[in-house]
């Protein structure tokens, strides 16, 4: 129950840590290097594949591979004889790689910067399309249709809801944020009324500061 406490919390850390993720991107660059040779998209899909329906599912495994007592050398013994018979020769040597600098708990990381360095490279894009309710398929193609035509890059939709928004959608590319929503366009109003009310208050507090005639 305590090395499972501990585990926790050391993952969690990882994960906080600024530093992880810039830590991930240097794999993630030797990973796709690595998977040139066997094609990317494969390599992408075992990785995460392994991490869905191997890490997930044995949480004890999951245990030993990220816990701080095994040793290096008997974890990549583990990898050795569980998954070099069934995976990929390229995959295999890289959790040997990661479990002799003590990276395997980044490995969640290094597949996501994996993916996006791949999508950047391929001229593609991920685009969040937040909307207040699920969209239908007709209405997320025409998204598509939109943003592709517009955009100089192959954007790949990524949908959400959010039930504050009320109602319209909010489009995230990157850092920047093009927001339709009806709670967006409420609020827009609200302080457009609020700021109009203080310039007609000012306005009078003037006009009776200064009546005409002085």
């Amino acid at each position: 129950m305590d090395e499972a406490k501990e585990l926790v919390t050391r993952v969690a850390s990882v994960m906080e840590d600024p530093s992880a993720q810039a830590v991930a991107r240097v794999y993630a660059n030797a990973f796709l290097g690595a998977a040139a040779a066997i094609g990317e998209e494969a390599a992408l899909e075992e990785c995460a594949s392994f991490l869905t329906e191997v890490i997930a599912k044995n949480p004890q495994f999951e245990a030993i591979l990220l816990s701080g007592i095994v040793g290096r050398d008997d974890k990549i013994t583990l990898i050795d004889r569980v998954v070099g018979p069934f995976g990929s020769e390229m995959f295999t040597n890289f959790l040997r790689v990661l479990a002799r600098h003590d990276r395997l708990e980044l490995l969640p990381l290094i597949l996501e910067e994996s993916r996006l360095r791949y999508e950047t490279l391929s001229g593609r894009k991920r685009v969040q399309v937040t909307s207040a309710v699920e969209l239908p398929r007709a209405t997320l193609d025409r998204i598509y249709e939109r943003l592709n035509a517009a955009l100089p890059f192959e954007p790949i939709l990524e949908p959400e809801t959010d039930a504050s928004l009320l109602g319209g959608a909010v489009i995230r590319i990157g850092d920047t944020v093009y927001d339709s929503s009806l709670s967006t366009r409420l609020r827009q109003l609200r302080d457009r009324l609020r700021q109009r009310s203080l310039h007609e208050i000012q306005s009078g507090r003037n006009r009776f500061s200064h009546p005409e005639g002085d």
